[in-house]
């Protein structure tokens, strides 16, 4: 903490005075927002709208008691212009006559707080950081960047302090303490798709949350209309991201797990890794494509339109011609099937105007809509569904084989194809790797519509054929796309972050590496990094940056005492303020649970869809659930069964990672089983 000073206590009292205006002018704002009426508007339309936008409004200006409307302050003296005042927090606050109060973090001028340095001071001479306990302030900290000697020995101690604060949730927002490299990814412009390779706790996940809540800041009007989503890895993990937003100052964002955006059918089935991998394989996209557009049959006969006494024909040569023009032109399946009635209407008003007659548009359009037209279409463009084509593959041997043409071998084909195929599409027992080739199959017949940004975290753990998907969600916009390839757990997890943003259709973009763990303490990176030799040769460890090293902590259990172990260890950890994560092997996680229910441990659970309803100082948490979590305190309980549980060595080790690196504070590992050779000496 800073050393003591005479005039910190009255500096501390002005600044807490600050804060006490502040809030006193959001609740003005909150109440003069609550005093507009959406009845007034002309009418019942707009006034829908505008009740609307002003319960967002109102919703945004809630206060938050147990935390601070600012974080920070930078002093701002300019060679041309006034020395200026700036408290930058987490939204706007003004004062009656509009000055502002607060500035939004998101404002150019708060990136100065984030980026100055004495090298490059960008006119700020002073940063402060502010100390805060239940909602008020109790430090403060100076940083001088024009006379950096100015500035405390203990310069920063508040930033780390604010970093290792005891969390009540696995997740939360770091936008007080955003680092330079870290902003530069967050204000990357709307136009930039961003790939970020983050170790754990280098904050990669909060990174793309703050960018999210930058881009709707920044070019709201734009991504208002187009909209933001992010895609995460479980249902648990936006569950405790749900609050992250809100708490910037936004309520806009979508969100989704991979599983829920492309929920297009009952998943029934589990299939071998392999057959999944292969229905991943970027290739199946040009066997799609090839089933979808082979349905359009060669036309054999004219058509025949009666009207009236007499019967108008269009040839089959000319219908042909029609087909391929349609077909040529790039649109979707659908789309040009939508067409077609109304160019063989065309062709038709042509032969009655050889004929003499002067037919107009709404001839035209009868005659696109005769009940002889349409039986046509239907017999040379028939309309598709994606269950249908897909459901027809996998279960006819000669569809498989004209629509994998040179893409696919026999072998592979073999194990595409259901053993017992179901009568009806209704039936089939679509596994989750379909869920991406339905998907993949319905913009083959009408384009998904695209989103103004995407954010895609834990990419690496995706198939190609997933990636197209989310993709497809940003065609016309941009993504910022967060992974580590050394905690990529799926047998399809990618190994080049140049093949994923190519399956993305983003090939332009920027990678963006992040290295510095401010997270995970170096007791326990260290320790974890034993791994990567074994399990993703070539790649670079992790350096923790934070003073506190941290605590890791190895107990060895008796045979028929692992639980007995466990509890005494969550006992301990409970000891102290914040959030425990108890990680264990799938397979065990109910009995772990019941272990801590018997000793009296209150604890929640994130093995159900959607988690808990509350958070809860103990969770118990599936290994398999683990990536993108947090806690103060972890407790792993066997290693090697949760490494075992993986279908591969490799890919068991990289979920081991990633469940030893979800500590903030302290690690500690319980085990009766010989911990994994590569993880050496206890």
């Amino acid at each position: 903490m800073p050393s003591p000073d005479p005039g910190l206590a009255t500096e501390l009292a002005r600044e807490q005075a600050y804060l006490d205006d502040a809030r006193e002018q959001l609740a003005r704002m909150r109440r003069l927002a609550e005093s507009l009426d959406a009845s007034t508007a002309s009418d019942a339309i707009s006034g829908e709208v505008l009740g609307w936008v002003l319960a967002r409004r109102i919703a945004s200006l809630q206060d938050d008691p147990r935390t601070t409307l600012f974080f920070g302050r930078i002093d701002v003296d300019p060679a041309a212009g006034p020395a200026e005042q700036f408290h930058i927090g987490r939204r706007h606050v003004s004062d009656a006559a509009g000055d502002p109060v607060v500035v939004d973090w998101r404002a150019p001028i708060s990136t100065a707080f984030y980026r100055a340095s004495p090298l490059d001071p960008m006119d700020v001479v002073l940063r402060r950081r502010f100390g805060v306990d239940k909602g008020r302030l109790t430090a403060l900290e100076d940083e001088h960047l024009r006379e950096p000697e100015q500035s405390a020995s203990s310069a920063g101690s508040l930033l780390a302090a604010e970093i290792e604060r005891p969390r009540t949730g696995p997740m939360r927002d770091i936008v007080s303490t955003i680092q330079p490299e870290q902003d530069e990814i967050v204000r990357s412009d709307v136009a930039v798709s961003v790939c970020v390779q983050g170790a754990p706790g280098t904050g990669k996940t909060a990174v793309g949350l703050h960018r999210a809540a930058w881009l709707l800041y920044s070019f709201r009007d734009r991504l208002d209309r187009a909209g933001v989503l992010v895609v995460g890895p479980n249902r648990a993990f936006l569950d405790h991201i749900g609050a992250v937003l809100p708490s910037l100052g936004e309520v806009r964002v979508g969100h989704a797990t991979i599983e829920s955006l492309l929920d297009h059918g009952r998943v029934r089935a589990d299939e071998p890794a392999d057959v999944a991998a292969l229905k991943g394989d970027p290739r199946l996209a040009s066997v799609l494509r090839r089933a979808v557009w082979s349905s359009i049959v060669r036309p054999t006969e004219a058509v025949v339109v009666p009207r009236g006494v007499r019967k108008w024909r269009v040839p089959a040569h000319e219908v042909a011609d029609i087909l391929d023009e349609l077909a040529a032109r790039g649109v979707r399946y659908s789309a040009a099937r939508d067409l077609l009635p109304q160019r063989l209407a065309h062709h038709v008003l042509l032969e009655m105007e050889r004929a003499g007659e002067a037919p107009d548009d709404r001839v035209q359009d009868a005659v696109a809509r005769s009940a002889a037209v349409k039986t046509y279409v239907s017999s040379v463009w028939p309309a598709l569904d994606p269950q249908r084509v897909l459901h027809r593959l996998w279960s006819d041997t000669d569809a498989l084989r004209a629509a994998a043409g040179d893409e696919l071998t026999d072998e592979e084909q073999s194990i595409l194809l259901w053993d017992k195929p179901p009568r009806t599409k209704g039936a089939a027992r679509w596994s989750r790797a379909d869920m991406a080739l339905l998907d993949e199959v319905g913009d083959l017949l009408r384009r998904v519509p695209s989103l103004g940004h995407v954010v895609l975290d834990e990419a690496q753990d995706l198939s190609p054929m997933q990636l197209r998907a989310v993709g497809r969600r940003c065609s016309t916009g941009s993504v910022t796309v967060l992974g580590d390839i050394a905690q990529g757990t799926t047998p399809w997890a990618t190994s080049s972050w140049d093949d994923a943003m190519r399956h993305l259709g983003k090939e332009d973009h920027d990678l963006v590496v992040l290295d510095r763990g401010f997270r995970v303490p170096a007791a326990v990176i260290e320790y974890a990094a034993r791994l990567l030799p074994v399990m993703a040769p070539g790649l670079g460890a992790p350096v923790s940056v934070r003073d506190n090293p941290g605590r890791l902590e190895i107990r060895p259990a008796a045979v028929g005492e692992l639980d007995v172990e466990v509890v005494r260890a969550v006992e301990r950890a409970t000891g102290a303020a914040g959030s425990v994560g108890v990680i264990a092997p799938d397979a065990d996680v109910q009995r772990v649970s019941a272990a801590l229910a018997r000793a009296g441990v209150p604890h929640g659970r994130l093995d159900r869809d959607h988690g808990d309803d509350e958070d809860h100082q103990v969770e118990v948490v599936p290994a398999s659930v683990a990536k993108g979590l947090e806690f103060d305190r972890t407790v792993v309980v066997e290693p090697a069964a949760i490494a075992a549980a993986e279908p591969d060595e490799r890919t068991g080790l990289r979920r081991l990672y990633v469940v030893l690196t979800r500590a903030v504070t302290g690690l500690t590992i319980v085990h009766a089983q010989p911990l994994p050779e590569a993880l050496g000496a206890a």
